[in-house]
């Protein structure tokens, strides 16, 4: 049976969610994980892989902005995100040092994917890999994570609903000192008479326990715990898509209102926590820019008419946090011998929302 999630304690999250509150109701969004856990090798970590579309043969990019909070963390690919607006390929999610091993396998993955663009086009692979540091509850500098485990997290990806917390890329990851990881949310919103959908899926180990506030409950103060480390050491990636036709400029500040989201929860962004964010829409690409011809146009929303849009980003970034940590349990520390980091009290948070 799997695990409850924020809504199923009775949280009253705003705003309307698709069906499976997650990324993957954005049509075309697959997600899949490889998740490695031996408890006699201190493992707990492994890759989540984000497709964008089901495109194969010919790669069709999505157009693409990214932010920064705070940059004391990885995510490659985004240099060129940041000028062209756009990337082709999967987005990955490791541990701070499985970087290399997941962009090799992702390479690898979009080379024999795309086996006619490599083949016949001076081409070259730039997958976007992000990362947070798992090296509490694992071996972090035993690098567990090798390129299989990337191929075999982009081999598996699927839509519908999504596992949450000690999955793919979050199996060893913490937020406000509680277990985390892997959380999702969506929203649908209408535009000019147009419903859209917004999914967030974020890779959460950020956050010191006072700081945490669920809709607006001091959650952190009320579940008080003996800190491990005396200062935020974590970080969070969030990854939005849409279907919304945005501009690459509109992208760019919607992957911004990822701040705004997570503000919610308490989070200041600490100084060594690395708060990376990346949105991306899935609407008609059109042909590669290299095979384009000399003019080109496109379709998108008038900004003027998106705040809906990044109010759904900014609630979907919101209840995908809560999201991981109620999926998280009780987990024994590598990092602190005898210790554990302790999954939500989901009885007492359920409670604090509880009608009397």
């Amino acid at each position: 049976m799997p695990e409850p999630r924020a809504r199923d304690l009775g949280l009253p999250f705003p705003g309307t969610p698709g069906p499976f509150n997650a990324i993957t109701d954005v049509a075309g969004v697959t997600v899949g994980y490889s998740t490695l856990v031996d408890a006699e090798r201190h493992m707990r970590t492994g890759v989540t892989a984000i497709i964008p579309r089901m495109d194969h043969g010919r790669p069709e990019p999505v157009w693409a902005g990214q932010a920064t909070l705070n940059g004391n963390g990885e995510m490659t690919g985004t240099h060129w995100i940041n000028d062209g607006g756009y990337f082709l390929g999967p987005v990955l999610i490791t541990n701070t040092h499985g970087i290399g091993a997941t962009h090799t396998g992702a390479t690898r993955w979009m080379i024999n994917r795309y086996a006619e663009h490599f083949r016949d086009t001076i081409a070259w692979a730039m997958p976007v890999v992000a990362e947070t540091y798992d090296g509490i509850l694992n071996d972090i500098n035993a690098m567990f994570v090798q390129p299989e485990h990337a191929l075999e997290a982009l081999n598996s990806a699927s839509s519908g609903p999504l596992a949450e917390g000690a999955v793919g890329g979050g199996t060893g990851m913490v937020a406000y000192e509680f277990k985390a990881g892997t959380g999702t949310a969506s929203r649908r919103v209408a535009v000019g008479g147009v419903t859209y959908t917004v999914g967030v899926l974020v890779q959460a180990n950020h956050g010191k326990r006072p700081w945490l506030n669920v809709l607006g409950q001091p959650v952190g103060k009320l579940m008080p715990f003996e800190g491990l480390v005396s200062r935020e050491t974590g970080s969070i990636i969030v990854v939005i898509a849409t279907d919304a036709p945005l501009s690459t400029i509109s992208l760019r500040h919607l992957a911004r209102r990822a701040s705004l989201g997570l503000g919610r929860g308490g989070t200041p962004g600490g100084n060594s926590s690395g708060d990376i964010f990346l949105a991306f829409s899935t609407a008609p690409f059109g042909p590669m820019p290299q095979a384009a011809s000399s003019l080109a146009s496109r379709t998108e929303l008038n900004a003027e008419n998106i705040d809906p849009i990044y109010l759904a980003a900014v609630e979907a970034v919101e209840e995908s946090v809560i999201n991981a940590i109620v999926a998280g349990t009780d987990t024994p520390c590598f990092r602190f011998p005898g210790k554990v980091i302790p999954g939500i009290d989901r009885a007492a948070l359920a409670a604090l929302f509880r009608e009397e």
